[in-house]
């Protein structure tokens, strides 16, 4: 296949982990995506045109770095390995595997290791070394994240001695039975020896359990997001200021506010008010909320987000991160968000003045998946932060000092 003017795609993660398993043989016989899963490739549709007519697509990481051309029947090519990523050292391919740890029990691992485990591990080995196949495609890890799989992992290796670790991408495709008759294939590929498969069931070792409480933190310790969206004047960036100030008084996590105003003048400086470029600011302030929260840290948002589908996008890029998304409509009526209007807006929308102005010509998607519904009309600041305070707290995510 010609690697001229081949249209570039970075696939998602499930996509990036099926890739991983395909050039490594972690997959075989496949040697290519499926036309009809489970694993395949879905390429955006002004993509997959360009593709259709140059032959192929190249498919890049998340930093650009091409890894495989992959023509339109679902053939991959190889130009590179992945390269970054915790414990990257220990992704071998299925042949290097066998060859390195022949003969020893192997044993898939897809949720931490417990005591009963380990037991049933050391009555089963019979003095052979023992590997540990920590599967950590997306979605398929259990009560812990990926990393943390491995880290779990490599402590249970330690307890058992003469035990090694070795990463496999094998994710979740959405249906159990599929996953594991997957999960069997490619354990199979990878195995040098007898397979054996643990329950899962029992407490935890103490460095195990330690681990998962670390990856694991509590509702009220883990990264969040607190999303207000509504109508300009309704309120929002008022009360998204005042909970800020709030959880700073509190002292006991780390805040940062994302107001939109705010951004637009840093973060989005040169973005015109276009529907195209608002919502480029609104994934633009996901992001930045989404990598706050992977740090464990408190990220209070505050756009207008009229559109359903990029409030959904910022929800996964901070799912994806291990943080909490909890969105907050501010539903103050259009009528009363016009009265308050001290800068004009609303009345040059109305004239034509401003053209795309949410509530006026262009639309407002209220949510149907919002934790919580505020309308401010009539309310003091502290009556309206009440009923977020107490969503929030219903759901363990913030629970503030009496």
């Amino acid at each position: 296949m010609s690697a001229v003017s081949l249209p570039q795609h970075c696939p998602g993660p499930r996509e990036l982990d099926d890739l991983e398993l395909l050039v490594n043989g972690g997959l075989a016989p496949r040697t290519g995506f499926d036309a009809t899963g489970p694993v395949t490739l879905v390429l955006p549709d002004e993509v997959a045109v360009a593709a259709r007519q140059a032959g192929g697509v190249e498919l890049v990481d998340p930093e650009g770095l091409p890894l495989a051309r992959v023509a339109n029947d679902g053939t991959v090519e190889s130009l590179a390995a992945h390269e970054v990523g915790a414990f990257r050292r220990l992704h071998l391919s299925p042949a290097t595997t066998r060859q390195r740890y022949d003969g020893a029990l192997t044993v898939p691992v897809a949720a931490p290791l417990t005591d009963q485990d380990l037991a049933l591990v050391d009555r089963t080995r019979a003095g052979r070394p023992v590997l540990l196949l920590a599967l950590t495609g997306t979605g398929t890890p259990q009560g812990v994240t990926p990393v943390g799989l491995v880290r779990a992992t490599l402590a249970a290796a330690d307890l058992l001695g003469d035990a090694h670790v070795v990463a496999v991408p094998l994710p979740s495709h959405g249906d159990p039975e599929i996953d594991h008759v997957l999960g069997q294939q490619v354990v199979a590929t990878y195995a040098p020896g007898e397979v054996l498969a643990v329950t899962g069931e029992g407490d935890l070792p103490d460095p195990v359990e330690a681990i998962v409480a670390s990856d694991q933190p509590a509702p009220d310790e883990q990264g969040l997001v607190v999303f207000f969206t509504g109508l300009s004047g309704s309120g929002k960036s008022t009360l998204a200021r005042a909970l800020h100030d709030l959880l700073l008084e509190d002292g006991r996590r780390t805040v940062t506010s994302l107001d939109g105003d705010v951004v637009r003048r840093n973060l989005s400086a040169g973005l015109t008010f276009s529907k195209a470029d608002r919502e480029t600011n609104i994934r633009r302030i996901g992001w930045v909320a989404a990598e706050i929260a992977r740090h464990r840290g408190v990220a209070i948002c505050s756009p207008i987000a009229p559109f359903d589908e990029t409030r959904r996008q910022v929800r996964s890029y901070v799912e994806d991160a291990g943080g909490a998304f909890f969105l907050v409509h501010v539903a103050t009526p259009l009528e009363e968000c016009e009265r308050r209007d001290k800068k004009g807006l609303y009345a040059k929308a109305r004239r034509g003045e401003i053209p795309e102005f949410t509530g006026i010509s262009s639309p407002y998607e209220e949510p149907h998946d919002a934790a919580v519904r505020v309308d401010t009309t009539g309310r003091s600041i502290e009556d309206a932060l009440g009923d977020v305070l107490a969503a929030l707290g219903d759901a363990g995510l913030v629970v503030l000092q009496p």
